[in-house]
């Protein structure tokens, strides 16, 4: 399967650490000729870290998909009614992101997003990056792993000595995964 022409909806949440890799993810799918609008939490278009600048990378995103990002609850609302998106990919995907998909709490763009993506029995895929994986956020997890329409970028153990409750996508595999979800079913193996 192609992306070529796929309207694809990227999410960016608060894991700062992963936005290098994210945004050359966000390059891979523009070279895949998908057509990328992205989504910034609150978090991720407004605080500044040690990753880097909140509008360094808003305006990156701009860069890379030609468009101005969704910032605002109220903006993003129209990708359900309208079916705006073919797919909606959450990269990062945080473990409160998670948590919040899981009991179906709707405070942010991303969020908003992602229940308006989903009411129109389209993909969802996570990419997740938290360092509460195997902690509280597991039943969160396991939730959203047999959820409708939720799909899952495989991930695994990102540093199991120094973080052994953390969790992150292998990105790698983010192109099949997505194409695997436009298609209905969950790339695999999914740990990896």
């Amino acid at each position: 399967m192609s992306l070529k022409r796929k309207k694809i909806g990227v999410a960016f949440t608060g894991s700062f650490c992963t936005y290098r890799k994210a945004f050359q993810d966000l390059q891979k799918l523009i070279d895949e000729g998908a057509e990328v609008t992205t989504i910034f939490s609150d978090a991720a278009q407004s605080i500044d870290s040690r990753f880097g600048r909140a509008d360094d990378f808003l305006e990156e995103a701009a860069r890379i998909t030609g468009k101005s990002a969704i910032r605002t609850i109220a903006q993003a609302e129209p990708i359900g009614p309208g079916s705006l998106l073919d797919v909606l990919i959450i990269l990062p995907c945080t473990g409160n992101t998670i948590a919040k998909l899981a009991n179906g709490i709707t405070d942010s763009p991303v969020l908003m997003a992602a229940k308006a993506h989903l009411r129109n029995e389209k993909p969802l895929v996570l990419s997740i990056s938290t360092n509460d994986a195997l902690g509280m956020n597991m039943k969160n997890i396991g939730l959203l792993l047999n959820a409708k329409h939720i799909y899952f970028v495989p991930f695994g153990q990102d540093n199991p000595e120094k973080k052994p409750n953390s969790m992150i996508a292998n990105t790698e595999y983010l192109l099949p995964a997505v194409e695997a979800a436009i298609e209905g079913r969950q790339y695999q193996p999914i740990l990896c």
